[in-house]
């Protein structure tokens, strides 16, 4: 099966100028193009997409995705280097997760803090508790 770069782009909730500039970056020298110019994508193409959507969401800078793109088309002589770029980015993520679970936990806590005051009326119940006590209420 074969999908057009709209097809692409609602399967992926992408917008068609996204996938245009993947392209214009190289990031898609792998989908094909019809005699007319237009890109026909097969589903290997729509989950390469998918990874590289997930490489871009996780902070990777362009130019690395375009790294990996081109380690791909050079085939099994650069296994390690992909191995170790996923490796890396692991790591990456897990501590973007760390750094979310703070900012999570904070969160919750002011959640608490909040409705806690709501339900007494009053910010007084609060007074012995030093985090949520002063002017970051």
């Amino acid at each position: 099966m074969t999908y057009s770069i709209g097809d692409v782009a609602k399967k992926l909730n992408l917008t068609v100028y996204t996938l245009r500039y993947y392209d214009k970056e190289g990031l898609m020298p792998f989908v094909e193009r019809t005699n007319g110019g237009k890109r026909v994508f097969k589903e290997s193409d729509v989950e390469l997409l998918n990874v590289i959507e997930c490489l871009k969401s996780s902070g990777m800078p362009i130019k690395d995705i375009r790294n990996f793109i081109e380690w791909l088309s050079e085939g099994d002589s650069t296994l390690q280097q992909r191995y170790d770029m996923f490796v890396e980015r692991k790591s990456a993520v897990e501590k973007q997760m760390e750094e979310l679970q703070k900012t999570m936990d904070l969160i919750e806590h002011k959640c608490w803090y909040y409705q806690t005051a709501l339900d007494a009326g009053t910010e007084d119940v609060h007074k012995s508790d030093k985090i949520g006590s002063g002017v970051f209420n």
